[in-house]
């Protein structure tokens, strides 16, 4: 009954309603369009907002609570895009440039569907560790594993990795993210009150208009499902799910709290499709974006803000109620 009353509160909020809405908008032919400086701030503003608010919980937390979750995040960065591409070339019979294109993707994360379930640990009233921006920075470099195995699988000399490092580094999520979490510890809670009305009081209306132009980004690419063929739909639901249930498992013997587990497991379920696909189009340009962009967007996206986030946090809740009495 928990699990039901938790997905249709996923389901019913106002976030996702703006995401069907955006997704039926686009689909039933509409002119509605965000401008994009629009969009683009919209981003900007979701990412530094939660690397401030993020800074100002991290400057009461020790480096004993962090070091565990933060290897747990680097062991994440580093598996699931090797994993991803050994299932792509064993079992998908993918070529090297589309696998490790496909596995970059997979083994970033998805900005959307970080703060989705940010949003959705605020609307149940579960606390999240100050700590968990650093975490979903650290595993971005997941981008860099992936390429890194192309280029070894491809052997060729004209791929830069360091250049891929760099963009990595200096993507705008790292920045705004890392940014805003040091702003937000050097600042403290003091002189956060001065500018919480604006990274606070007004997230949630601006993350709601943000859904609701990725509903009609998402909408757009569900017109390609015939181009990346039923084994990508199965890889595009089935890896979410078991990287979500590894995430929450990893988090959970790391000693997050139920939120900061089931983000955790949201962002090792979720896929990049605006840093990534970039750096993949850089150094792996025989790569197909229909079949990247269109399972990261079209099937894993919707999957994962419709069922998959009620569905791990559900597993974070089960899984701590089992394992901390087993461990007591």
């Amino acid at each position: 009954m928990e699990a039901f009353d938790t997905l249709r509160s996923n389901l019913l909020s106002p976030l996702v309603l703006a995401f069907i809405l955006g997704m039926i908008a686009t689909l039933v032919k509409s002119d509605l369009e965000f401008p994009e400086p629009i969009y683009k701030f919209i981003s900007l503003y979701l990412l530094f907002a939660i690397g401030i608010n993020g800074g100002i919980e991290l400057a009461g937390t020790s480096l004993a609570e962090f070091w565990a979750p933060a290897t747990a995040a680097i062991f994440l960065a580093v598996a699931t895009p090797t994993w991803c591409y050994l299932i792509l070339r064993r079992v998908g019979r993918f070529d090297v440039s589309n696998a490790a294109g496909i596995a970059a993707l997979y083994g970033s994360v998805s900005s959307v569907t970080f703060i989705a379930s940010m949003a959705l640990m605020e609307s149940v009233g579960q606390s999240v560790e100050g700590f968990i921006p650093t975490m979903a920075a650290l595993m971005e470099w997941g981008v860099v594993v992936a390429l890194f195995i192309g280029r070894l699988g491809m052997r060729r000399d004209g791929m830069k990795l360091g250049e891929v490092v760099r963009d990595t580094l200096t993507g705008r999520s790292v920045i705004l993210l890392l940014g805003g979490l040091v702003i937000g510890v050097v600042i403290g809670e003091r002189n956060y009150e001065r500018i919480e009305p604006v990274f606070n009081d007004l997230f949630r209306g601006i993350l709601t208009l943000f859904l609701l132009e990725m509903g009609m980004v998402a909408a757009r690419q569900l017109r390609d499902f015939a181009k990346v063929g039923p084994f990508m739909v199965g890889f595009g639901i089935g890896m979410p799910i078991i990287h979500g249930i590894v995430g929450v498992t990893l988090g959970t013997l790391a000693g997050l709290s139920v939120g900061g587990a089931f983000v955790l497991g949201a962002l090792a379920a979720s896929s990049s499709y605006i840093d990534a696909p970039a750096a993949v189009r850089a150094t792996l340009p025989q790569a197909n974006p229909s079949i990247y962009l269109t399972s990261s967007l079209g099937i894993t996206l919707p999957f994962n803000l419709l069922i998959g986030l009620p569905l791990y946090y559900q597993y974070a809740q089960l899984l701590q109620a089992w394992w901390y009495p087993l461990g007591s």
